[in-house]
């Protein structure tokens, strides 16, 4: 009997013969040798073929399901198909994190070492029964991932960021950076985006906020959307994007693009890693001052994080109004700091007062993104930059939400209510046919 075989039957290997109740790491052990004798009878090319079609891959599940007849396994049927589709995975999906990518409840997957693995469910975390069989099996996968799109990780490459077929990030650190073992990060992007009436339904914001919003994005009020990581910033941005008239040309620049644009027309750009010698990097700013030669009508940058940040204040203040962009930032006076600070941050030495007149020129609303403790997400402020006077830049909130406590279920309550100023692009509104909503100066809603 080969080495195979036993492990297959629960040889030399220790595994018992009654699988119930097998913890998942001798699970994994079966797996990985039923692969290995998969590999063993059919060849990588024969692999392939039974990847490109449906009724390939059905035959391959009955080759898995008869090797373990053949070996002895005693597994019920429902076992027996859950095995053969877990080495299918293997294979030719991402092996134990398969389920969870088709999950559509988790929103991130976080492997923290081959045997810690935790996703996010409605804005909470929590730990999963997924693991891997070792630090090798877990390396395997991510190669798998890394090689999909041109890129390596080793040790003298130890830090990777990728993107799935499905538009999801992947981040990958490995040792000798990360000192427990390969840390794999990938956060979700669905393929069918939320609409505004989702967060509608959410409590995200209310039917006035949204309206404001509607009204702002197609009256060309640039806005920027500030919050923390795992907010909803891009979220938001992609819905605030849908507002955007269908003709009007609009081009996008992203690190990772997740943007999902409604309209046809639009041009997408991406920057570019650099390559295994350190040549070729392809950053924001230089997409961004090619893209002010493209003609665009719109730019909506994925989010704002270095000295394109002057670019992009320029461009707002050149034609360009109605521009849309994220940052990261806890409130909106720390979003214009932080805006400031990466404006300085590139070979043109402005004066502070000229950069924070640039910005009071051209950003017009900062839409705060919070996430709460029981992991829902509000938008917390809607405010309007009217000027730079006296060194400062000085904002109106329009709308605010108001934390008022925790329920027994730990559900955070609160209020979203409006502060009965108009904003000053009311004007702008006006010049393009567009009214304010009615209950804009009164609105109060307790969640």
């Amino acid at each position: 009997m080969s080495a195979t075989e036993e492990t297959l039957s629960g040889g030399d290997s220790g595994i018992p013969h009654n699988t119930r109740g097998v913890p998942e790491v001798l699970q994994q052990q079966i797996k990985s040798a039923v692969h290995k004798e998969l590999i063993k009878r059919l060849d990588l090319d024969r692999l392939s073929e039974f990847n490109d079609t449906r009724s390939g891959q059905q035959q391959l599940f009955l080759l898995i399901q008869r090797l373990l007849v053949e070996h002895g396994i005693p597994l019920s049927v429902t076992e027996r198909d859950k095995l053969a589709q877990e080495v299918l995975d293997e294979v030719f999906g991402m092996g134990p994190l398969e389920p969870l990518l088709h999950d559509p409840t988790v929103n991130d997957i976080l492997v923290n070492t081959h045997n810690a693995v935790y996703v996010e469910r409605r804005g909470l975390l929590e730990k999963t029964n997924v693991v891997f069989k070792d630090d090798r099996h877990l390396m395997h996968i991510i190669e798998k991932i890394v090689s999909a799109v041109g890129r390596r990780v080793d040790e003298s490459s130890p830090m990777v960021d990728a993107r799935l077929a499905d538009g999801s990030r992947v981040n990958v650190i490995i040792p000798p950076l990360a000192i427990d073992g390969p840390i794999l990060s990938i956060r979700r992007f669905g393929n069918t985006p939320l609409a505004a009436e989702d967060l509608l339904r959410s409590n995200t914001l209310t039917a006035p906020m949204l309206n404001l919003l509607r009204c702002a994005v197609q009256a060309r009020v640039s806005i920027v959307i500030s919050g923390g990581t795992g907010t909803g910033k891009t979220t938001l941005l992609n819905i605030l994007s849908s507002f955007i008239h269908g003709n009007e040309r609009i081009v996008t620049i992203e690190d990772s693009a997740e943007l999902l644009m409604r309209q046809e027309h639009v041009v997408r750009l991406e920057t570019r890693p650099p390559n295994v010698e350190g040549r070729g990097a392809v950053r924001q700013r230089e997409l961004m001052i090619n893209a002010l030669r493209m003609r665009p009508d719109r730019i909506v940058l994925g989010e704002v994080r270095g000295e394109e940040a002057l670019d992009m204040l320029q461009a707002m203040n050149t034609g360009h109004d109605g521009s849309l962009t994220t940052i990261h930032a806890n409130t909106p006076r720390d979003a214009l700091s932080r805006m400031e600070t990466m404006a300085m941050m590139g070979d043109i030495r402005l004066p502070e007062r000229a950069i924070r007149s640039q910005i009071a020129s051209a950003v017009q609303l900062i839409v705060q993104v919070a996430r709460l403790s029981d992991g829902s997400r509000r938008i917390t402020h809607i405010t309007e930059l009217t000027g730079s006077f006296s060194e400062n830049i000085s904002m109106n909130d329009l709308f605010l939400f108001e934390r008022k406590g925790v329920t027994s279920a730990g559900t955070v309550k609160g209020r979203f209510y409006s502060t009965g100023i108009i904003p000053r692009f009311a004007e702008k509104l006006a010049a393009c046919g567009i009214a304010l909503p009615s209950d804009f100066l009164t609105h109060a809603v307790e969640v």
